[in-house]
Parts: structure tokens; C-alpha cells; sequence
């Protein structure tokens, strides 16, 4: 019959013979075994009678209270009875406290769920727990598993994005003196981008053959489900995915679409102040005044900062009026956009597009038919995104969550590392651990 001492402690195969408190305010807790299975030999599995001598062992186990706590097991150590054991001696040992062991399994398991489904850093969960950075790795891989080692979960919506890692690593080959690249700058994530699997996988690079490599990969039932693919304005994503998923939709994702306009905006700007006033734009501009007003959206202005805008760049005379005419092309396309989800007809749809581009063709400026021009050679992944209104935003909201995992490890010197982490940090909704685990 175990004590109530015992019960708190909860530490399966021993039984707690005495607690006394220490000077510095701490407690010591004195152990004895109390599993008769620890009698058994882990070489030959037969029970041992005959007790060789004793032993007192020191194993960390999880902190209580604000003090803490250490262990003093004594046990003992038995004579083998199987003459054909390569094991002459052991020493008693339970699932908890493993023979050798210096901490408790479940101190080491609470460790490793601490980086993985908490999202604590190492050094920190290892400062925590009194532990070294070592072995707070080793207990994070070995939790990692379950979630690297599980099936993906079925996804309707798959989002394509880059994330940038930090500098590219080159080596030199000895023999040819040549550099070759060995870590690149970018990460490319895939994500479930309608439901709730977070970060399903990552590869190092940003080209086709990545991409098509970690498609590869994974089970083609697996990719059979996969209706759309969001990406943003990437010629190289969109090769890869007509050759690994040919089945799918492209969509592309709306806000690159509106920042390839302001880019646009800014770009017309800044080369008609250039060429008009012969420098670069100054803070007395009118055009420099009314930048932020030009990149906000219509219905974000009121009437006065509108009317103010409009009039002050009227009176530049043709810094004004191209400025203007390149403004009303950037709310033009946002205008098409906005018939995403609204229930629009292919008519209406098709007036919208038709208005753009005109006014794109009649404007006589280069930018704004560049942009033209980009808008109509990606119109089907466009027109994708205006009739089922999937986007990339759960794949921009996981490189932000990547970017502040890095940030808080002071950044990662291994790229595997960091994949692994980033992984379990943003899958742990879909496995139940968006809570912050706790001491």
C-alpha cells in the first residue's frame, strides 16, 4: 500500500521513505524501490535472488515549488542467476529512472514537449529545467518525431511561399578551387492554406526542382486531394506546379497583386521627379507629400485628404497627372479584385478587367503598362483567385511566426534545426497544443 507521500509524487516503481527540508530551503526526498520487477535482469529477463550490495543514485526529476527538489534512491544491486548472462551484476531500475540514468524519462520527455509544443527555446527551456543544451536537443528530436513521422492531414488548399533564412554558406572545392553553394538564403514552405495543418513541410532553395522534390515525396492520394495551389507572383512556383500537381488550380494571392501596383506607383514617382526636376525627391515635393496618401486605398482616405491630394498634385501640372492617371490604374485592379467572393458574373467580371486594361493601354506611361501587361499574362491564376477567393495569407502569417522563432533563438546555424522547429511550432493548433505549456 503506497503512502500519501508517494501518491504526490506519482513516480511509478519507487516509494518515497522520507523527506527532510534542506538549509537553503529546498527538499530532499529519500527513495527506496518499490517494483519487484526490478529484481529482473535486463540481460536475461530471469529474477535475481541474491543481493550483491547497495547503491545511492542522485537522478533530477521535475522541479516543485519554488525551491525545488532532489532525489536520493537507494537501491540495490543483485547477482545474477543465469550462468549464460553476459551480466554478472546489475543494479535495480524502473521505466521512470532507467539504469544509468541521471534524469527521470518523464523530465526529459517534459523538456523535449516544452520546445515542441510550448515554444520555448532551448537555452531557455534548459535554464528552466536545470538542464544542458545538449540534452534539451536530444529530448526535442525525440518528441519531434511524432509530429515529422505523422501523415499529413488532407488538404483542399495548398499555399507555396518563400521565407528568408539568412546568408547563403559556399565551400570551396579543394581539387577545382571553384565555390559551391552548401546552405541557401530561402526556405520554401508548404502550408494548408484552408484548414487548420499549419506548416505540412520545407525544403532549402526556391526553385522548380525543390519544389517538385518534396511533391515527390509525399503520397500521390495525398496530392490527388489537392483542388488549388495559392501562390504569389512566381513564374518558377507556377512551373513546378503544372508538372507536380497538373491537376490543381493556380490561384494567386491578391495581396501581391495590389503590391505589384504600389511598387508600380512608387517607381512612376520616382522617375518623374528625376526627369522633371533633375534629383531625387525632397520633402517640399508635393509628389513626396502625397506618397503614403497615393499607396493607401480609396476608401481608406476621407473626402478631405482625398480632395487634398488630387488638388495639390493637379496644380504639378505632368508630375500630377501621371501620378494620378498611374493611381486611378492601381484602384482599377483593386476594383477587379474586389469582385472576389461578391457572387460577380463573367460579365461583370470581364467589364472590370476590360476598364483596367484600357485605361492601362491609353495612359502612354511605361510602368503602368508593364503592369498591364503582368496582370493579363497571369490572368487564369487571377481569375482563379476572383472565383473561389483562396489566398496565401496562412502561409504569410507562418513566415511571420518562422521569422519570430528564428528571432528569438538569436537566428539558427543549422538549417535542419530550424526546419524541425518551425515545424512543430506552427502545426501545434492542428495537434492541440496552441496553449503555452506551463511549469
Amino acid at each position: 500500500m503506497l503512502n500519501d507521500t508517494t501518491l504526490l509524487l506519482d513516480l511509478d516503481g519507487v516509494s518515497v521513505v522520507q523527506i527532510e527540508r534542506l538549509a537553503g530551503g529546498g527538499r530532499r526526498v529519500h527513495l527506496v524501490t518499490a517494483d519487484e520487477n526490478a529484481r529482473a535482469c535486463p540481460g536475461c529477463g530471469v529474477f535475481a535472488t541474491q543481493v550483491k550490495g547497495s547503491a545511492v543514485t542522485r537522478p533530477r526529476d521535475l522541479p516543485y515549488g519554488e525551491r525545488g527538489i532532489e532525489f536520493r534512491w537507494y537501491k540495490r544491486r543483485w547477482y545474477c542467476a543465469e550462468p549464460v548472462c553476459p551480466l554478472e551484476s546489475f543494479t535495480e531500475q524502473v521505466p521512470q529512472i532507467p539504469a544509468g540514468a541521471r534524469i527521470t524519462t518523464r523530465l526529459r520527455a517534459w523538456a523535449g514537449r516544452r520546445v515542441r509544443d510550448a515554444g520555448s527555446t532551448v537555452i531557455q527551456a534548459a535554464r528552466d529545467l536545470h538542464l544542458s543544451w545538449p540534452t534539451v536537443m536530444d529530448a526535442f528530436r525525440t518528441q519531434a518525431r511524432e509530429v515529422v513521422e505523422a501523415p499529413l492531414p488532407e488538404v483542399e488548399v495548398l499555399g507555396i511561399d518563400e521565407t528568408r533564412r539568412g546568408k547563403p554558406g559556399w565551400e570551396q572545392d579543394p581539387d577545382t578551387g571553384k565555390w559551391h553553394l552548401v546552405r541557401d538564403r530561402w526556405h520554401t514552405g508548404f502550408v494548408d492554406a484552408l484548414g487548420t495543418g499549419g506548416l505540412l513541410g520545407q525544403v532549402e532553395g526556391r526553385t522548380a526542382a525543390d519544389v517538385l522534390a518534396w511533391l515527390a515525396a509525399t503520397p500521390l492520394q495525398w496530392r490527388k486531394g489537392i483542388k488549388y495551389v495559392a501562390i504569389d507572383m512566381s513564374a518558377t512556383y507556377r512551373a513546378a506546379v503544372r508538372i507536380g500537381l497538373p491537376h490543381a488550380t493556380m490561384v494567386v494571392d491578391h495581396f501581391h497583386i495590389v503590391q505589384l501596383a504600389n511598387k508600380m506607383l512608387s517607381a512612376v514617382r520616382r522617375r518623374i521627379t528625376a526627369e522633371v526636376r533633375g534629383r531625387r525627391g525632397r520633402a517640399s515635393d508635393p509628389e513626396w507629400k502625397a506618397r503614403r496618401r497615393l499607396l493607401r486605398n480609396r476608401e481608406d482616405l476621407t473626402d478631405e485628404q482625398f480632395a487634398t491630394m488630387w488638388n495639390a498634385l493637379l496644380d504639378e501640372g505632368d508630375i500630377g497627372q501621371q501620378l494620378l492617371t498611374a493611381w486611378i490604374a492601381k484602384e482599377n485592379l483593386r476594383n477587379l479584385l474586389a469582385l472576389a467572393r461578391t457572387g460577380a458574373d463573367r460579365h461583370q467580371i470581364g467589364h472590370a478587367r476590360w476598364k483596367f486594361l484600357t485605361w492601362c493601354a491609353d495612359s502612354d506611361i511605361p510602368e503602368v503598362r508593364r503592369l498591364a501587361t503582368t496582370i493579363d499574362r497571369w490572368w487564369p491564376e487571377i481569375a482563379a483567385f476572383i472565383d473561389t477567393g483562396h489566398s496565401n495569407a496562412k502561409s504569410e502569417g507562418i513566415n511571420r511566426v518562422i521569422k519570430l522563432v528564428a528571432r528569438n533563438a538569436f537566428g539558427f546555424r543549422n538549417a535542419d534545426n530550424q526546419r524541425l522547429r518551425t515545424r512543430c511550432v506552427t502545426t501545434r493548433r492542428a495537434r492541440g497544443h496552441l496553449r503555452t505549456a506551463q511549469l
